[in-house]
């Protein structure tokens, strides 16, 4: 397992965080509208958007008409390594309890 995956893993493991990416997957948002979404105040949500951008999951950028704001969004692309890993780790899974079954099927008799 890669290092980013691992932060990837860590990032998501938390319920917030995870309700953030949910409403991040709706559409693009500010900090302050996650933290009213949320229940959480705003230095709250800061950290959930460092650990969210630390795990490569969220992007920010800066709309056009006020630098200021800062509008968070999810990373196109970000969850592939996920998906892969998910994917080989359900193919591992599964060659294992077919062969666990086999093992047991044919001890039983």
């Amino acid at each position: 397992m890669s290092a980013a995956l691992d932060r990837m893993l860590t990032a998501i493991a938390d319920p917030k965080r995870r309700r953030a990416i949910a409403l991040l997957g709706e559409r693009p948002r500010s900090a302050g509208a996650l933290a009213v979404a949320l229940g959480l105040a705003p230095p709250a949500m800061s950290r959930h958007l460092r650990a969210l951008k630390a795990g490569g999951l969220v992007e920010d950028g800066h709309p056009a008409f006020d630098a200021r704001v800062r509008i968070y969004r999810l990373k196109d692309g970000a969850t592939d390594e996920l998906k892969r890993w998910l994917a080989e780790t359900e193919v591992l899974w599964t060659h294992q309890l077919a062969a666990f079954k086999r093992h047991v099927e044919s001890n039983g008799e």
